[in-house]
């Protein structure tokens, strides 16, 4: 892939997953637009190399905590859910017993650091983890294993799909 290719793909796919950081206004969409983000510099990955992806993440995670709205969700995006495509790919190439004992070890170790920086720097309330008076945060973090085990099955999903049917169309717009 030429160099200016790289570029131009890697500014359509950054400003796509910025847009989407940025539609983190409607509180429904707090958890589920992070991961969206992070699946957009995807293609990026995949065409580029990793280090492209790993640096377009670090563009819109900067841009994000600048300029999007909910403090939670540039959390999950800059803690997890924006590099995590990308070092999928590195994880994917290991044996199985291993490949899911880092991905839920990561998994889990980012979601405790980034309620405790919830907490502490972004002065979230407690509160917000309760049902029914009941403080319930390791109930969410179990609830959470379950979804991140189907983004994951996801994840391997799109980039079958993108291997047999879009990275044709990736090559021939962006000159690869």
């Amino acid at each position: 892939m030429k160099k200016t290719g790289k570029i131009a793909l890697g500014g359509v796919l950054g400003a796509l997953s910025l847009i989407c950081m940025l539609l983190t206004v409607f509180p429904s969409m707090t958890y589920a637009l992070p991961g969206l983000a992070g699946l957009v510099l995807l293609p990026l990955a995949l065409e580029a190399g990793p280090r492209w992806g790993w640096a377009s993440f670090a563009v819109v995670a900067v841009l994000s905590f600048l300029f999007a709205p909910m403090p939670e969700a540039k959390m999950m995006f800059a803690a997890f859910f924006g590099y995590y495509p990308v070092a999928r790919l590195w994880i994917e190439k290991r044996p199985f017993w291993l490949r899911w004992t880092v991905k839920l070890v990561l998994f889990n170790a980012a979601m405790i650091l980034s309620y405790l920086l919830l907490l502490s720097v972004f002065h979230l309330d407690p509160d917000t983890f309760e049902i029914g008076g009941v403080n319930l945060p390791w109930l969410f973090l179990l609830a959470g294993n379950g979804v991140f085990i189907v983004y994951d099955v996801a994840i391997g999903r799109i980039v079958a799909l993108y291997q047999a049917r879009l990275h044709k169309i990736f090559a021939r717009v962006f000159h690869i």
